[in-house]
């Protein structure tokens, strides 16, 4: 064997081994961009919050998710403060109301943005989410020794100091919320109420966005506590009274016997009944054998009148 070709045959088996350590550390390599890819894929889904906020995130804790994560709430957090504080003086009259009915209570929120665009954001409508459930878990928690028909209602602070979460309060989660969306938000009112055993709640929104939640959400809302009807009509009952109220209006009960006063009607048991025109809420009421005892109308937006529990 010559010398030369000794020399080509080193040389070529020496460029094989060099090319296969190239590609097996381009593989390697492949292997871990799609890696830290899938974390930040990951990150992004889990939080809603930019790309380019999440992979600083996970190069600061080197691709640790959970503290990654951590960071990005506190900062939003801190930064939601700092916004909340800057935007509020802009009006915040979108947003939606929040319905939720469980067993044998039920739970009307209103919570307030700058634009029907961000109501329609997923991260606003779990705001929406958070406050309702935390409205339910304090009026369930304070009301737990009371017996018979319980309502209460909550505005403004007394709804933000509600706790959410570990530790964190309602107005914690505007902040953040604040801090993600860039708009000026407000948690305005609540109202929650809980009912005997041989009660009954009906409940309808109106405007209703697509979201898959427990929680039904909308521009207007509407409670309403009856007794009677058919125990198989009863939930199309209590949706129809809840129409009613959302459409006509009404300010109080009024009485079985009132006799309607027009157009002007601000009773509910005098109005024309919106889905049968050709007779009076307490005629259909009559036909049904049941009575309404309270509800509750909320609008997005309006002016809050006083509430009388």
């Amino acid at each position: 064997m010559s010398l030369t070709f000794l020399f080509r045959t080193l040389t070529r088996d020496a460029a094989k081994v060099s090319i296969c350590q190239h590609v097996q550390l381009l593989h390697t390599g492949c292997q871990l961009l799609a890696a830290e890819k899938a974390v930040l894929m990951k990150l992004r889904k889990s939080t809603g919050y930019t790309f380019v906020n999440c992979k600083k995130a996970l190069e600061k804790f080197d691709n640790d998710i959970v503290q990654a994560e951590s960071w990005l709430h506190e900062q939003a957090q801190k930064e939601g403060w700092s916004k909340a504080n800057k935007l509020e003086g802009r009006k915040a009259k979108e947003g939606l109301i929040g319905v939720f009915v469980g067993d044998k209570s039920a739970v009307m929120v209103e919570v307030n943005c700058e634009t029907d665009f961000v109501a329609r954001n997923e991260k606003f409508q779990q705001l929406v989410k958070d406050v309702t459930f935390a409205t339910l878990a304090h009026h369930r928690n304070k009301t737990q020794n009371q017996a018979g028909y319980v309502k209460s209602i909550l505005v403004g602070d007394e709804l933000s100091k509600l706790s959410v979460g570990e530790g964190a309060s309602l107005a914690d989660q505007v902040a953040l919320t604040i801090g993600r969306l860039g708009e000026n938000m407000s948690v305005k009112r609540a109202v929650t109420v809980r009912i005997p055993a041989e009660w009954h709640i009906g409940s309808y929104v109106h405007g209703s966005m697509s979201c898959q939640t427990e929680v039904a959400m909308g521009r207007y809302g509407a409670l309403v506590v009856f007794q009677g009807g058919k125990e198989e009509e009863q939930e199309d009952l209590g949706r129809k009274l809840g129409q009613h109220v959302v459409g006509e209006a009404p300010l109080s009960v009024g009485n079985m016997d009132d006799l309607p006063c027009g157009e002007s009607e601000t009773r509910l048991l005098p109005q024309t009944f919106l889905t049968d025109p050709s007779r009076t809420v307490a005629e259909f009421l009559r036909g049904k054998q049941a009575r309404v005892l309270d509800f509750v109308r909320f609008q997005c937006g309006e002016a809050a009148r006083e509430e009388t529990e």
